[in-house]
């Protein structure tokens, strides 16, 4: 099941930055654990995920860096600023909200507002 455009716009940066507030990820690792912790709800191509990296790097919430890979190619590694993680936190509130006030209207089950954390 995909989401519709208008739902992945507020999850997807949501997403990228929980994912990059554990760890430095390049691209197709973004690609990759996005669709796989997600069950392919939230699974995007590479046209999708690299202007929204692009777009959340220009607002100062990532930044970039080039390491060299296992195979000595060089790869480009996201990083979580300090306005990201405040941002992180400023949305995952407000997705708790959110899916709290869905919950009290039957919408979902009361345990899926934990799993948020």
């Amino acid at each position: 099941m995909k989401l519709e455009r208008e739902l992945m716009r507020g999850a997807g940066p949501t997403a990228v930055l929980k994912l990059l507030s554990t760890q430095s990820m390049y691209g197709y690792q973004l690609v990759e654990t996005l669709a796989k912790q997600t069950n392919g709800v939230l699974a995007m191509g590479q046209s999708t995920l690299y202007p929204m990296l692009y777009n959340l790097q220009s607002k100062g919430l990532i930044e970039a860096e080039w390491q060299d890979a296992p195979n000595g190619r060089q790869r480009k590694y996201y990083n979580l600023t300090t306005k990201g993680k405040r941002k992180l936190k400023a949305d995952l509130d407000a997705w708790k909200k959110l899916t709290g006030a869905m919950a009290n209207l039957g919408v979902l089950p009361d345990t899926t507002v934990g799993a948020l954390a």
